[in-house]
């Protein structure tokens, strides 16, 4: 495949984001620029999300400065609390992963307007255990990319439109869904 046809973004978990940031030994940080643009009125989270590996990447939004371990783990948390995707950037050349962007539906122009921005689906896909699922809508609150909807009061999931966040999987209380590798 053309380095071109190779999203520079793509959806990975919380765990592989750990994983991502773990591997590396220098961290910047800039403010986000989708939020900048809704004059960072992002309801969500903290404006400076935008994680980076290298120092040449220049960052999504303004504010670039370096950071700590401790620093880039402290947005690794609130991410995971606040519930944000994990969405790492490539190199110019698609071989590495340069940085993590840390996205919502609140302001990123990937929620927002889909058709405009493109992202590589995740390795993995929610398994849910629709036996065990109580309907709750707790998943549906949390799933951007819209394949958990509830529909009659019951939950129904579009496979097609599940990118491999995990998102769903904290939020279920009855501990229901899984990720597992996509095929």
């Amino acid at each position: 495949m053309a380095e071109e046809k190779i999203p520079i973004h793509y959806v990975c978990t919380h765990k592989e984001a750990k994983d991502l940031i773990k591997q590396n030994k220098k961290f910047w940080v800039s403010n986000c620029g989708c939020r900048e643009g809704r004059d960072n009125k992002c309801v969500r989270s903290r404006i400076d999300v935008c994680l980076m590996f290298v120092a040449s990447d220049e960052g999504s939004g303004s504010g670039k400065k370096s950071i700590t371990r401790d620093e880039a783990d402290e947005i690794m948390k609130e991410a995971v609390e606040k519930f944000l995707v994990a969405r790492p950037f490539r190199n110019e050349k698609r071989t590495k992963s340069d940085g993590i962007c840390f996205c919502c539906d609140d302001c990123c122009g990937y929620f927002l307007t889909p058709d405009k921005y493109t992202s590589d689906k995740g390795q993995f896909i929610e398994k849910t255990d629709l036996s065990r699922c109580t309907d709750c809508g707790l998943c549906e609150e949390v799933c951007y990319f819209k394949a958990r909807p509830m529909k009659d009061g019951k939950l129904v999931i579009d496979h097609h439109n599940c990118y491999g966040c995990g998102l769903c999987v904290k939020s279920c209380p009855e501990e229901c869904i899984k990720m597992a590798k996509r095929k």
